[in-house]
């Protein structure tokens, strides 16, 4: 798998759709050559749900939100609910890590092509607690600074549960 943090170009929504990009891929670099038993491992004492098939669950319905229920104000059908807030960290235990990575790349590059056709300065559907809407501009960027803050977290579980790093 190659990564890149270079744009083809420097205009701003290639800088963007460069990052987002390069950020999922790192995700999935991390869980390469993974077993669904370490994959599902949770070391962290304190947290139980931190597990790296739960974080790429967690990130593919972070984007979920996003784009599909922020952006163009469809119905939340996520796997969350009121008592269970965390429910898709939770349900990813019980699925093979290989099916979440391909449902995590089917659905990114859908975002890709959703991305594509917006302008930059588009407003969300669904407004803020403020009654301001964030634009897509915001929502790439929120979602380079999540995936980039939880590649961290994988990054940690990984060389935690088999000592691999890497960048």
């Amino acid at each position: 798998m190659t990564r890149t943090d270079t744009p083809p170009a420097w205009d701003e929504r290639t800088q963007l759709t460069t990052f987002l990009g390069y950020v999922r891929a790192t995700a999935r670099a991390k869980c390469e050559e993974l077993s669904d038993e370490d994959a599902v491992k949770a070391i962290l004492p304190g947290s139980p749900l931190m597990t790296l098939s739960g974080l790429v669950s967690h990130l593919r319905w972070v984007e979920y939100y996003w784009f599909r229920v922020v952006f163009l104000g469809e119905p939340d059908e996520g796997p969350w609910t009121e008592e269970d807030p965390d429910r898709e960290m939770r349900i990813a235990v019980d699925i093979p890590l290989s099916r979440l990575l391909d449902e995590y790349a089917a659905d990114s590059a859908r975002y890709d092509e959703l991305v594509a056709a917006h302008d930059l300065d588009t407003k969300a559907q669904v407004k803020r607690g403020d009654g301001d809407p964030v634009d897509l501009r915001w929502i790439l960027l929120h979602l380079i600074e999540e995936t980039a803050r939880h590649n961290g977290h994988l990054d940690i579980l990984r060389e935690l549960i088999d000592g691999r790093t890497g960048d």
